[in-house]
């Protein structure tokens, strides 16, 4: 099994890192002092379930690679649309793209059957940009339960999880997903092959879609979040907005708000993906996040009242972010 990681950060270098000790033939596209340590050490990971380190083929040109079986995504899903360059010379017939991203995926509809099957999501989609460089064809949905953080350069620490739940979107369970599970399992990770893969989708977005932009907005951690109970009275309603959007289109993720507002006062004092990026300058990745549910709150009638003011003021936060990059 040959398998290209583009974007090997903190999530990709550790699931090469795990394809690697599990014997397939891995290789980490990434650049900087990153590709740098990694070409020179291997992968090191730290984790409590133990220490290791996996020497795997690390490059910064995926023409190097070639054409590969399995091409995972490490990238924001903001930057999909711009990642052909590196994702084509890794593509033959049968290549299939495992998108480990947050959020709605670009191929949600695809294969989901109904009234809405073939739509398209202009939030996460925007002009079928996005499936121009990933044929939905291609796509293997990906919902990461994992936690890592790039400790140093070609040093990935393991917080916590250690799942990854795959599956098809037509909810078949092929060929192509068994493999790759069965070696993600030899790795060291749970990769369960679920065919309602979107429930899982929604749960891990319930946490994503409220904490996230709040955080960007208050600059708050997960405990802090939590605490002040004015602002948990308004993720509460942003994930209970969220689950009837979620219902209307025949998901039942199976997570009440307590139970999910719990899990994250545990987290305690972590900020969030968004939060970070907003520290680093970098682009936020909230159109999949927010805007997305905001979108298909509308294509389905379910009135999101709380989702659509914190959209409209995290887009002005996100396009004020996206002016001071590009400056």
């Amino acid at each position: 099994m040959k398998v290209a990681v583009v974007g090997a950060g903190a999530i990709g270098a550790y699931v090469g890192a795990a394809l690697g000790r599990a014997g397939a033939d891995v290789h980490l596209i990434a650049r900087g002092p990153h590709l740098a340590a990694m070409r020179q050490h291997g992968v090191r990971v730290l984790s409590p379930r133990g220490d290791f380190t996996a020497h795997v083929h690390a490059t910064d040109d995926p023409a190097q690679v070639g054409p590969a079986d399995y091409v995972f995504l490490g990238l924001k899903a903001n930057s999909y649309a711009a990642c052909g360059p590196l994702v084509e010379p890794l593509l033959k017939e049968s290549t299939a793209v495992v998108a480990a991203q947050n959020g709605i995926p670009w191929w949600y509809f695809h294969g989901h059957g109904g009234p809405y099957e073939g739509r398209r999501i202009e939030s996460v989609d925007p002009g079928g940009s996005v499936s121009a460089v990933l044929p939905q064809e291609r796509a293997v949905g990906c919902v990461v339960f994992a936690a890592t953080e790039l400790a140093a350069p070609g040093v990935v620490r393991h917080l916590e999880g250690t799942r990854f739940s795959i599956g098809e979107p037509d909810r078949t369970l092929s060929r192509r997903c068994l493999d790759l599970a069965e070696a993600m399992r030899t790795g060291g990770l749970k990769c369960p092959v679920e065919r309602e893969l979107r429930d899982d989708i929604w749960i891990k977005l319930l946490g994503n879609i409220s904490f996230n932009p709040i955080s960007a907005l208050t600059r708050a951690t997960m405990r802090e979040m939590c605490r002040h109970r004015s602002t948990r009275g308004v993720i509460e309603l942003m994930m209970t907005e969220t689950l009837a959007v979620a219902g209307s289109l025949g998901c039942r993720p199976d997570i009440s708000v307590e139970r999910r507002l719990a899990g994250a006062e545990r987290v305690g004092d972590h900020r969030t993906s968004t939060l970070q990026d907003l520290e680093k300058g970098k682009p936020l990745e909230l159109d999949v996040l927010l805007s997305a549910v905001v979108e298909l709150a509308g294509m389905t009638g379910v009135p999101v009242p709380t989702l659509r003011t914190v959209a409209a003021i995290s887009d002005l936060l996100a396009r004020g972010t996206a002016l001071g990059a590009a400056a």
